[in-house]
């Protein structure tokens, strides 16, 4: 299986001389988690990810695309074994990345992302879909609480690299916080972007957290967990007990690990 037989050939990408606020709009109304930057000649030259967007301070800023954006980790082939490129990617903790022509041309292709090698595992019949969670989710939880504020949390997601966390009050599930809810509530920069903010009372994880929260429990197959993920546009769900008590989390990394 070649990276070009799983890879997204239609995903939207911004020119680099585009302003980065509308790379944040972007991936605000399609719920993307990066875009590719391509120069005028549709050569790749970088990644903007959620995390880049909320770098950004004003609704009106003047910054271009290219003055946010990222050099990718790992840049995969359209000839390139996916099987490699997916095992690159989990080496480097990277969920999404872009796809070029070769290693020598730079003509963006399209991006590969986990859902791509999930989607074609779930086509076939694999063993390996019938484990069950209890063995390849994490246990060394992090998580935040709905009263945490939300500049606490971000600096902590930012220096963890998480893009999401489990929102947990006594011991149970309450909500899921993701990097999409903090780029769209713009939770994270009203204290600097305007002066009205500069003395508001800091956020609260409650007031953006997602509170409809779908849960597995360890006796859940691989497979369940990966349908999920796909139809619901999930990336991670968290493993709770009889008593509904969070034991573990399960995201797109620990399967596609688990499947490659």
């Amino acid at each position: 299986m070649l990276v070009q037989d799983i890879m997204d050939q239609s995903y939207p990408i911004l020119y680099e001389d585009e302003l980065a606020t509308k790379a944040r709009a972007v991936l605000r109304s399609q719920g993307l988690r990066v875009i590719p930057i391509v120069n005028d000649h549709k050569r790749l030259v970088g990644m903007i990810s959620r995390g880049d967007a909320m770098t950004i301070t004003s609704s009106i800023s003047p910054i271009r695309a290219r003055g946010i954006m990222s050099t990718p980790k790992f840049v995969a082939t359209v000839d390139m074994d996916a099987f490699h490129a997916g095992r690159e990617m989990i080496r480097l903790d990277e969920w999404y990345v872009p796809v070029v022509k070769s290693s020598q041309d730079y003509t963006y292709l399209g991006v590969l992302g986990l859902e791509n090698f999930i989607a074609a595992f779930l086509k076939k019949s694999n063993v390996k879909l019938s484990k069950s969670l209890s063995e390849i989710m994490s246990t060394n939880l992090v998580t935040c609480s709905p009263e945490d504020e939300v500049d606490n949390v971000w600096r902590l997601m930012q220096e963890r690299s998480f893009t999401g966390l489990p929102v947990v009050k006594k011991g149970k599930v309450v909500g899921m916080l993701a990097h999409k809810d903090l780029l769209e509530s713009g939770a994270v920069f009203p204290s600097f972007e305007a002066k009205k903010g500069r003395f508001r009372a800091p956020s609260k994880i409650s007031s953006i957290m997602k509170t409809f929260v779908i849960s597995l429990r360890p006796t859940a197959t691989i497979r369940e967990a990966a349908e999920l993920m796909l139809e619901k546009n999930i990336g991670r769900v968290p493993i709770v007990d009889e008593k509904e008590r969070i034991i573990g989390v399960v995201d797109r990394e620990d399967v596609v690990k688990a499947l490659l």
